[in-house]
Formats: structure tokens, sequence, C-alpha cells
């Protein structure tokens, strides 16, 4: 289930916050290609915000092919294909290098080495997905457990 939060106090814009959350539920496994998205209407209601936030936030997130609208049928979660492997490595590269620039702008002020970053990025992409192998049925993991 897709559970939604908003800090005020965090300096991200809202609309953003809410891509991104949106972004990594997918890159999680919490949410799956054809999964249905709460109305613009429902999510501003329930995180008590502007329902434009959410319209802008949902007409970026289908401008980069993550979501898809159906008119009068609902906002869905996009063909996996859409949202990985059919992208052009340049589209890849566009989306990601702001976010890397960042990082490393950031990671250069605190005096990060090349080294720690590189483990701190290993570490994440670890987590992440431990984390879908978390949200995967036990009936279809490789153990009897569900690596769980």
């Amino acid at each position: 289930m897709l559970s939604l939060r908003i800090s005020a106090s965090s300096g991200v814009p809202v609309y953003l916050q809410l891509e991104q959350q949106i972004k990594q539920a997918i890159a999680s496994g919490v949410l799956h290609a054809g999964d249905p998205l709460p109305s613009t209407r429902r999510t501003a209601a329930d995180l008590r915000i502007n329902p434009n936030t959410v319209a802008r936030a949902f007409q970026n997130l289908e401008r980069e092919g993550v979501i898809r609208t159906v008119p009068g049928g609902g906002t869905f979660v996009a063909s996996l294909t859409a949202l990985g492997p059919g992208l052009l490595k340049a589209e890849k590269l566009r989306r990601l290098r702001p976010l890397v620039a960042q990082l490393a702008v950031e990671a250069s002020q605190l005096r990060f080495s090349s080294a720690d970053l590189h483990k701190l990025l290993d570490f994440e992409l670890q987590e992440l997905e431990q984390s879908r192998l978390s949200h995967i049925p036990p009936s279809t993991s490789d153990s009897p457990e569900g690596d769980q």
C-alpha cells in the first residue's frame, strides 16, 4: 500500500516530495506496473495539500513515463518497460546527472572521499534491493521462508 508523507520542514517542494516518494515506491516494489494511484483529490485531501500540487506532481511523473492517466479511468503506474529498459540511455543519464552532480557537491563539501562515496552508494543500492526482495510474496522467492 502506498503511504505518502509530506515534510514541511524538509526544504524540498511538496510536488517533488510526492514525485520522489512515488518513484521510490515503484523502485522498492511497493507499487507495480498497472497499480492504481489514488486520485488527485483523494491524495490532496489525505495529505492536506492543494490539489494543484498533486496535479503538478502527477503531470511531471506522466511526462517522465512513470505513470499514465486514463481519462475517466484513473492514474496507474506505467508498464515496467516504460520505467526502465524502454528508456533510452540518454534519457536515463538526463534524469540522473543532476542528482549525481548534487550528490558530488554535497560529498565534496562534507569531505567524503571518492571511495567512501562509492561505498555509500553501494550500500544504498543493496538496501534498495533488499527492500525489493522483502516485498516479494514468500511463494515466489527462492527460499521457503521468503528471505525475510
